[in-house]
């Protein structure tokens, strides 16, 4: 298995795990948006009755009603499964206009925000309070996280392991821990992975080092334990890296990587489960 580099060596490895998005820059997204708004804005009246036949003749525009009261898609959908049991706009479009369009109002407002709104002019600084307000960094560090857990499972999957992804693993004494990436039967795993990618700080970094130590502490000798660990929000919690990088020192866990290290991964992962005639 992989000897444990020194923790600064290791922390210079860290890279972005997600790139910078020009806000400017067009989009399919921003397209569809813009002509969504386009449409809205044609309406001879913006009132139920106006926008339930705008809604039924463009059912694929509703999350922008959701935007214009300020709900995410993922939002919109919570509200919509809440109350009409469906998470479905385009159904309720077609077959449920005036209930949904009249539901948006008395619950959102939305006759009143649409008017307001797009009779406004808006300045340079509107768009900046916008952007701040924008849950679009949430969805991308949620991707970052995932594009560790994919790299990894692609690997599992090209040395033909049997595997489970996000469950967790019986060890000594019965006891259970977390893993994203379990080979074998999480009642006797011969392999756990912990994969925690972070651009952005926060008390989820402190939560993914607990999961590890939690790892560390249940698993048997003859599991192997290795954790994938990259982020630049790594770079602002250093005192959780060095708890993570101290455990792999003390060989509490057999491997700790990065992306750029993942070969390196691969090979350990493969020779370990050759020992085990696992492939």
């Amino acid at each position: 298995m992989s000897t444990a580099v020194d923790f600064d060596d290791y922390l210079k490895s860290l890279g972005r795990l997600t790139s910078h998005v020009d806000p400017t820059a067009a989009t399919p997204e921003a397209e569809r948006i813009v002509e969504a708004t386009g449409r809205l804005g044609g309406l001879l009246d913006t009132d139920i009755t106006g926008l339930a036949a705008w809604v039924r003749d463009n059912p694929n525009d509703v999350p922008v009603l959701g935007l214009a009261v300020g709900l995410s898609q993922e939002k919109l959908k919570n509200a919509l499964r809440d109350r009409f049991d469906t998470s479905g706009w385009h159904g309720l479009a077609r077959t449920q206009p005036v209930e949904l369009v009249t539901w948006l109002d008395a619950e959102f407002d939305l006759v009143r925000m649409l008017r307001t709104q797009m009779e406004r002019t808006y300045t340079f600084a509107d768009i900046l309070v916008a952007r701040a307000g924008t849950r679009a960094t949430a969805t991308r560090a949620g991707a970052s996280g995932r594009r560790i857990e994919d790299e990894i499972e692609d690997i599992a999957r090209d040395l033909g392991l049997d595997y489970t992804t996000r469950s967790r693993f019986a060890g000594r004494n019965g006891r259970t821990a977390p893993a994203d990436l379990i080979v074998g039967d999480p009642n006797s795993a011969d392999i756990v992975v912990a994969a925690k990618g972070f651009d952005s700080t926060g008390s989820k970094l402190t939560d993914a080092v607990r999961e590890i130590e939690e790892m560390a502490e249940v698993r048997l000798p003859t599991q192997l334990v290795l954790a994938v660990i990259d982020g630049i929000g790594w770079k602002s919690r250093q005192s959780d890296l060095r708890r993570i990088h101290q455990l792999w020192a003390t060989r509490q866990i057999d491997g700790m990587y990065t992306l750029v290290t993942l070969d390196r991964f691969r090979a350990d992962v493969a020779e370990f489960a050759r020992l085990r005639r696992l492939i």
